[in-house]
This record gives C-alpha cells, structure tokens and sequence, in this order.
C-alpha cells in the first residue's frame, strides 16, 4: 500500500519540515531526512521541498517508508506521588489549550543534574490536564529564583514560545532585594559576560568588551523603593537572556542580590543581612512579570506574587509591594 500523506495541524504551524519529520519519525537521524529532501521523496503538497522548509497548517507532507529506521523508545514515566501532583497543580496561575504558567517556588530545581533527583522536568505528566501531550519547558529559572514559568501544552506550541524568547519578543520584570542602593537609582547595565571556572564552580563573570569568549548582556533596572541606603528593592528587565545575567550585573553596580551567596562579594551581602535581624538568606530574586505573543494571536500578560521569605522581607523594611494582578490575554 503507498504511503499517505500527513496534513498539517494548526500547531504545527511554521515549524521547519526536518523537526515535523523527526517529530513524527524520532529514529530518523539528520542525514536521511536531508538525503530524502535532496532526493525528491519527501514532499509537500506533491512539490519537492528543503530541510529549512517552513510548514503551513492544511499541507500534506508525504514522506516514504522508513522501514530502516530505529523507533525511540518512550522514557519510562516516574511514579509522582499524588500528594506532590497535587501541590504542584496548586502552582498553576494560568492554563488555556496552548500554555500552562506556574509560580515556581523557592528551592525548585527547573532540570536535574548532578545530585538532583528532585525537578520539575521529572514531574511535567503530573501538569497534562487530561492532554495527550506532556507539557514542555521553553525557558528557565535558577533552582532558588521564585516566580512566573512558562510551560508549553503541545510539541508545535513550545516551539513557538522558545523562538519569541530567542527573539527578544518576550518582556520579563523580575523583582529583587538587593544590599546597598545603587547609584544612580536607575540605569542601564551593559556589561558583557563570560562562564568561567573557579573555587565556587562554574560561574558567570564580567568581561572585557574584546573578549572573544563574552557575550552581549544587558539589563535595565529603577529602584522602588529602599530602607535608608543599606536595602533597595529592584525591578530588573533583562533584555539578554545569559546566565545569572541579573546576579552578575547587580554585583556590578555593587548592589548585590540578598542571599547571593555564589556571587556576593565579600563584607557586602550577609553584613546587610545581619542589620536587620530575621531577615532571610534565601536568594531574593524573583520573576514577577512576563508579558509575551500569545501563540494563538493576541498577548499575554502574566504576573506571580512573592514567595513567603521574600513578603517577610518586605513587610520587615516596609516595602508595599501590590499583589500580582489575575492573568489577562488581549486578543
């Protein structure tokens, strides 16, 4: 019997016919897709077509046999216990067919890795909400930063969120106590970056701007308020997605983050701490804002409130921090 072709769906919209083809056929390898391009026997609509080719919902891709193929065996699902399902359904801020958005807590790891056993990647089947397919990270928030995460609910879906974030089309507000008060009390940072090694493990650091190695990083922040000049909260809009980005380029501008311990430096972050007594050591770092394209049209504005040891802090030093408004999508 020929092969029939395979239409199109709405969610896969835009996506590049070498990712649709490894999406449907994942034993695939790279090279045989390229080779069956090249060779005419994976078509669209009849026509012959590239890798590089972007898909339209309604077309039909017809691609041969692929009898040589080595199917991808399923990762085995991790038993989650019920109680723990349910707490994290209990993070969920915003869900619709397209997007599920959490309020990640503090101590959370996002991925595993070394000594972690314990991360939300391993727990994403407890987030289906009854859908076929298991929810997709499109972005990242460090283990002890709290705030809004962004999930997609379909294959097509997160590919489309990881591109707006690669793009720059998504806006991010994070809020942060930091030690000191910067000077100014608002600015720019453009300050470049780099990974390098060291006694604390990998780390980010500044770089010179003909460093080979830096990249661009850049971040815009206005302080909101402050307690005399030893504590500043912070709204901090990265317009760069590096890593630690904002850790680093508060320590720049010597306002380093409360609870920091892996980028503080020395006498200036727990001795602030120490001033006011009670206050926390937890990282006070969270993404309270994110305002993106909505993958269905329109755009989609979520905010998440502060985590417990970051409200005890404001209330503390009096810092009147409004709650997070109801998540709102203008079509």
């Amino acid at each position: 019997m020929a092969p029939q072709p395979r239409i199109v769906t709405e969610d896969e919209a835009d996506i590049r016919l070498d990712r649709w083809v490894r999406r449907h056929f994942p034993g695939v390898p790279q090279s045989a897709i390229q080779k069956l391009c090249r060779t005419g026997k994976i078509r669209i609509d009849g026509q012959r077509a590239d890798t590089a080719t972007r898909l339209a919902p309604g077309q039909a891709v017809l691609v041969p046999p692929l009898s040589d193929s080595t199917p991808t065996v399923p990762k085995p699902q991790a038993d989650i216990d019920p109680d723990e399902a349910r707490d994290l359904q209990k993070l969920v801020i915003y869900r619709d067919d397209h997007i599920l958005v959490l309020n990640k807590p503090y101590g959370l790891p996002v991925q595993g890795g070394p000594g972690i056993k314990r991360h939300l990647d391993g727990m994403l089947d407890a987030l289906r909400f009854g859908s076929e397919h298991r929810p997709r990270l499109v972005h990242r928030l460090d283990r002890d930063t709290t705030g809004v995460l962004l999930l997609a609910r379909t294959p097509g879906v997160a590919g489309k969120l990881a591109a707006l974030f690669r793009t720059r089309d998504v806006d991010k507000t994070y809020w942060a106590v930091v030690a000191g008060r910067p000077v100014p009390v608002e600015g720019r940072i453009d300050l470049k970056l780099k990974r390098i090694g060291g006694a604390r493990g990998e780390r980010t650091a500044p770089a010179d701007r003909d460093d080979p190695e830096a990249t661009h990083a850049i971040t815009d922040y206005r302080t909101l308020d402050h307690a005399a000049r030893k504590l500043a909260w912070l709204e901090l809009k990265p317009l760069t997605g590096r890593t630690h980005q904002l850790r680093v380029h508060c320590v720049a501008i010597k306002a380093p983050i409360l609870g920091d311990e892996k980028y503080e430096e020395p006498d200036q972050n727990n001795a602030f701490t120490a001033l006011v007594q009670g206050l926390s050591s937890d990282l006070h770092l969270h993404a309270r804002r994110l305002e993106l394209p909505h993958p269905a049209g329109g755009k989609l504005v979520v905010e998440a409130d502060l985590p417990p040891h970051m409200r005890a802090t404001f209330q503390t030093l009096g810092f009147h921090a409004p709650p997070a408004q109801p998540p709102r999508r203008t079509r």
